[in-house]
């Protein structure tokens, strides 16, 4: 016979079976879906801004760069100053509709060029580094709902973590279900079957009420049909797993992915250009996918690095750590355009691209324009950006 204390271990078993399953719980079988979504594209390595959007008729580049600079005839012009890595081909659709934002000479007041440090700072919103939970991670607290945010991918990131909890990690869609260890699930069926009372009821009640919920969103993600056809890259399947998410209707507010490899010392044309072409082939087919799916007008994207790259080229046909760099973000709220003025490569800091734009800027206005937040309350003191909500 099993008592009180064996069902509660129990139930918080389940619990803890399903805690990767963001808005799964307790609002799934409620959430109509038409919330918006903002998902957030992490280039981990610290990704070359200037051969990603091309200062092409700026003669210091081209003198800075003698082997790893984009030709100008290769380039994507979208101004007649700055034009797209070639790799970024298949997001010129997105550029001649007017939804992708370029923001330039993005970064932070006294910026570091540790990975560790820089990325710690993206992800609480703090330079200072005194905060040790998210951004993002704040969002959940401020809505009060730990499952309104996660991230795609093995490991939860800091910008996800919160002072009360931790916002889960999906490694699959595919395999978010309620899994008890082996043995288990006759017992907690007879569990749920006993009569209880007081607190016990209640657990009974929410735990059948997870177990509804987590089967009808294996439902929707079950008969989702991609409207696009995805490379097949881990990258990719992220997004397709994003999209999934979102078709599912289970009410996410923010989606974290990440595409790492850009700490380009050497040889970094074939390792960014690679990575470009991984990054605009994922994005693409995700933006199809939701069109096709009549899900775009409530999504958009919003993609950074930790920092940029010396403006230099090294020994080594790379590049090394860098400060200010480019932002970017798309989708159908998104306000087209190259927002910011362009880097002056003839007064650098320490052979550095100076930034111009606070981070926070651009997040105060995904957060105040599109998720229709408090800013303020989220980062910590008020921000201004480029307006790049359409």
């Amino acid at each position: 016979m099993t008592n009180r204390r064996d069902f509660l271990k129990l139930s918080a078993l389940a619990v803890a079976a399903t805690s990767g399953m963001p808005g799964f719980l307790a609002r799934a079988a409620t959430q109509a879906g038409g919330t918006k979504t903002l998902v957030v594209v992490q280039l981990t390595g610290g990704n070359d801004g200037l051969n990603t959007l091309i200062p092409y008729s700026n003669g210091a580049y081209y003198a800075a760069r003698p082997t790893i600079a984009i030709p100008k005839k290769d380039v994507l012009t979208v101004t007649p100053d700055l034009g797209m890595h070639p790799a970024l081909r298949p997001l010129m659709k997105l550029w001649d509709e007017g939804h992708l934002a370029w923001m330039e000479n993005v970064g932070y007041p006294n910026p570091n060029r540790s990975h560790f440090a820089s990325m710690a700072i993206w992800h609480t919103a703090d330079p200072a580094q005194a905060q040790a939970d998210g951004w993002i991670g704040r969002i959940a607290e401020k809505i009060g709902d730990p499952f309104c945010a996660s991230n795609l991918g093995a490991a939860t990131p800091q910008a996800l973590q919160a002072s009360e909890f931790s916002l889960p990690s999906i490694d699959s869609v595919d395999n978010f279900q309620l899994k008890l260890p082996g043995g288990m699930n006759t017992p907690f069926e007879s569990l749920l079957n006993s009569p209880r009372s007081g607190e016990a009821a209640y657990l009974t009640r929410a735990t059948r009420q997870m177990l509804k919920n987590t089967a009808r969103v294996q439902e929707n993600v079950r008969k989702y049909k991609s409207g696009a056809t995805y490379p097949d890259t881990k990258f990719a399947s992220q997004l397709r797993d994003a999209a999934r998410l979102i078709a599912a209707g289970v009410g996410q507010r923010v989606i974290y992915v990440s595409l790492g490899g850009f700490d380009t010392h050497a040889g970094q044309r074939a390792e960014q250009d690679g990575l470009l072409g991984t990054l605009a082939g994922g994005l693409s087919a995700f933006q199809a996918d939701l069109e096709r799916q009549g899900l775009a007008r409530d999504v958009i994207v919003m993609g950074f690095s930790e920092f940029g790259r010396r403006v230099a080229e090294n020994g080594s046909a790379g590049t090394d750590h860098g400060k200010g760099s480019v932002m970017f973000a798309f989708g159908q709220g998104v306000k087209g355009g190259v927002h910011g003025s362009s880097p002056d490569l003839e007064d650098l800091s320490e052979g550095d691209i100076k930034y111009r734009q606070d981070f926070r800027g651009v997040y105060a206005e995904a957060l105040t324009r599109w998720l229709n937040l408090d800013a303020r309350g989220i980062l910590g003191g008020t921000f201004t950006g480029p307006r790049w909500i359409a």
